[in-house]
């Protein structure tokens, strides 16, 4: 394949051109953008009357993942995120490049998950019904991503920032007056959980992970925030809190309007459901245009930070890279491969199984950070092995019970996930014995 010349490639990356509060917007953007609004009803399918603690727990577990990122980042600043890491950890080898590329085809998922999200709870505000209609908002949506993308980062922070301020305050409003209107009853949390399993509870905790990991998009623009050895980690962390507040706030005035079968049924507009019985109409429309601005947001701070990892993993010539007679930097490049990518998964997967996964594909990514740190950069970056240690016990535990879950009511998904890393993972090694 055709390559550009790699060093081409580190011309959009524009050193301090992000601020502390620039990065904790993008974070805060993919997160919010994903988690709340894409996986509230289907958290709440799995965990039943526990969904509100299934949040609760995938905030704690991702907090002790965010421990290796954190001292990575602090000691290995860098554009590229993830893939630096796992190169430190690694080498540039197979191994950096199969993880990388999980860590690159999940956050390629949660784009289009959102861009579905957007698509299912814009569709609310239509009169009309057709199945051509979800597929055709979600790929707008990911084009007008694309368009913004193309900008300059100091309009993508200024944005980012902005839409991450007005949804997070919208949530918190209409959560806090959905919880005053209901008296502060929860019709779904507070019954007896008799249909929720072990294995369920922890299965819906494996995909309420997803809903945090939005954090890492902060690592892959470490390169370009000002003083990334101290604002990464602040903002990862801020990200982080910010977040996990906002859900269990707006999980609680979920489960305050409806029933958990109500919640399941509406599982791809939850939220838009659950401003029905306290707002009516109104609150219909209120909170569609705060999953609008929402998943918009998410979907451009995504694509911001996965088409600079893969242009990292370019520039270390860890994958094939081909201009395609396109113009620009291999970071322009990588932003179009990825948003194609998300188009043809938004159009042709539906939401449960777009996100289940991607949340396979991050947790064992994400057990590969924590070995990488354990095995090979402990020393160096001053890691607690106790906290290391806890945070892969804590990922083999709910990806083992999500496994067991999706392969007894949904085996696809789990061939899929076998068939995808499999193929990375062949590819990658053709690859690279082809270089040498």
């Amino acid at each position: 394949m055709a390559e550009h010349d790699h060093e081409h490639g580190h011309q959009d990356y524009q050193k301090s051109s992000l601020s502390l509060w620039g990065a904790v917007s993008l974070g805060t953007g993919v997160m919010i953008g994903a988690g709340i609004f894409a996986l509230t009803g289907q958290v709440a399918q799995l965990a039943r009357e526990w969904f509100v603690l299934a949040f609760v727990c995938g905030g704690i577990i991702a907090g002790f993942s965010a421990y290796s990122y954190v001292k990575l980042a602090k000691a290995y600043p860098s554009a590229g995120g993830i893939a630096m890491f796992l190169s430190k950890a690694y080498g540039k080898g197979s191994v950096t490049a199969i993880f990388a590329l999980l860590m690159y085809f999940s956050m390629v998922i949660n784009e289009s998950l959102v861009a579905r999200t957007f698509a299912s709870y814009t569709s609310q505000l239509i009169s009309f019904e057709a199945q051509w209609l979800i597929p055709l908002l979600a790929v707008g949506l990911l084009l007008f991503a694309f368009s913004i993308n193309i900008l300059s980062n100091q309009f993508i922070q200024t944005f980012s920032f902005f839409m991450a301020f007005v949804k997070a305050l919208g949530l918190v409003i209409l959560a806090a007056g959905g919880l005053w209107a209901s008296g502060i009853q929860f019709e779904s949390i507070s019954a007896i959980p008799e249909e929720a399993s072990g294995g369920g509870i922890l299965a819906g905790i494996a995909l309420s992970i997803l809903a945090y990991k939005g954090f890492t998009t902060i690592t892959n623009s470490g390169g370009e925030i000002v003083e990334p050895k101290k604002n990464v980690g602040r903002a990862i962390i801020i990200s982080l809190v910010i977040c996990a507040l906002i859900y269990v706030l707006v999980t609680l005035a979920v489960g305050s309007s409806l029933s958990i079968d109500e919640i399941v049924t509406a599982k791809d507009y939850a939220l838009a459901e659950a401003a029905r019985p306290v707002y009516g109409e109104t609150g219909l429309w209120v909170t569609v245009a705060f999953a609008i601005v929402a998943t918009v947001s998410g979907v451009i701070a995504s694509a911001f930070a996965v088409s600079r990892m893969l242009a990292m993993l370019t520039n270390m010539k860890l994958v094939p890279h081909s201009h395609f007679g396109m113009p620009g930097s291999i970071q322009k490049h990588t932003l179009v491969y990825t948003i194609v990518m998300a188009m043809i998964l938004a159009a042709f997967f539906d939401l449960s199984r777009i996100a289940s996964l991607g949340a396979i594909f991050y947790i064992v990514m994400d057990i590969a950070i924590h070995w990488g740190v354990l095995r090979h950069l402990r020393q160096k970056v001053n890691a607690n092995i106790y906290i290391l240690v806890s945070a892969i016990t804590l990922d083999v535990i709910v990806l083992v019970a999500f496994i067991w879950v999706k392969w007894t009511s949904d085996p696809l998904v789990i061939w899929a996930s076998l068939i995808g890393m499999a193929l990375i993972a062949a590819g990658e090694i053709l690859f690279l014995r082809k270089k040498r």
